[in-house]
Parts: C-alpha cells; structure tokens; sequence
C-alpha cells in the first residue's frame, strides 16, 4: 500500500486475520457464531452445489474428544481444546461437482468451495473480534464419529474460535507482488 495511505476497511480486515493459538476462557455469544455460519453460508460454490456442513462444538467434554481422538499425533495442539468453540467442516458431496467434473479438469472444486466458505467464516469472526485458527492435520473417521455425521459428509478441517488470550502476534513475513503475480497484457 503505498505511504500515507489508509487502508480499506477490508484491507484492514484481511490484515488483521490471524491464526490464535490461545484462548480465554470467556464463551463467545451463539449470535456470533450464527452471524459467522451465516457469512459462510452466503459463500459462492460450483454449480451453487453448497457442500459447506458446520458442526458447532461448545460442549467442554465434545472439545476435548476432538482434539484427542479428531486430530492426527505428531503435532501437541493442546491449545485446541482451551478455544471455547470448535467449529467442524465437512464437505457433502454430490456425484456430477464433486467427483465426475474433478476428474475430467483435475480441479477439486469442494475443496474450493469450502475454502471460500471457511475464510468466509474467519473473516467474520475477526470482525467481530474473534480469534480462529484452521486446522488441518485431522482424523475425519475420528472427527464424524464425535460430530454425529455420516458417511455422506467428509470432515475436511477444524476451525477454533474464542477471544484471544494474548495480544495478536506481529503479522508473519509475505511474499513481494513480484514473487507470486505475473502480468500478462
């Protein structure tokens, strides 16, 4: 952004987006979460299929079965089970988006389509003054058996939401413009 400049409110907002990794123990308002499905829920998606499925885990003792049996070893996540609010996201398939168009392009277009959704979701959840943090490194098995999902819906990550409990780090070092874009005119 060039000097002197002030950022957009939506500059601001995709800058202040950061991964929390320590919660206070403080439950965030179901109005919150609501407002943050509902963001998620507005997200574009191929052939408007909407594979987006939330799971909202408030429940103390839910919290820790995810983080014990939902998430893969290898990785201490600790921190996880402290966020007041797991949120699972699952992805339900559909036969045409979901699997006959990917293999004739090689694009997973739920995967996609659950990205915008996600991030969709955070950004509200920062606006709001919520911290999260996507977790990937999971179990589905584990995860749709304590979630109560079936087979139909694939558990595809985690998002923890709760207030933070340490002031936001610095942001992390991005690539240059000229590192990740090229022009083509």
């Amino acid at each position: 952004m060039p000097a002197g400049q002030t950022p957009s409110p939506f500059r601001k907002l995709v800058s202040d987006r950061r991964s929390c990794r320590a919660y206070r123990p403080d439950p965030v308002p179901r109005e919150h979460v609501e407002t943050m499905l509902e963001a998620a829920r507005l997200a574009p998606s191929a052939c408007n299929c909407q594979p987006w499925r939330f799971a909202v885990v408030t429940s103390a003792e839910k919290r820790r079965a995810l983080v014990q049996k939902g998430l893969l070893p290898g990785l201490s996540m600790d921190w996880a089970g402290d966020a007041p609010v797991v949120i699972a996201l699952g992805m339900k398939r559909s036969f045409l988006t979901h699997q006959a168009a990917p293999a004739l392009s090689g694009v997973d277009y739920p995967l996609l389509d659950l990205g915008i959704a996600g991030e969709h979701l955070v950004l509200r959840a920062t606006e709001l003054g919520l911290g999260t943090c996507w977790i990937g490194w999971i179990r589905p098995a584990g995860i749709r058996k304590i979630v109560g999902w079936g087979r139909d819906v694939k558990p595809v990550s985690l998002i923890t939401v709760g207030w933070p409990a340490l002031p936001e780090p610095e942001p992390r070092p991005r690539l240059a413009m000229e590192e990740i874009a090229r022009w083509l005119e």
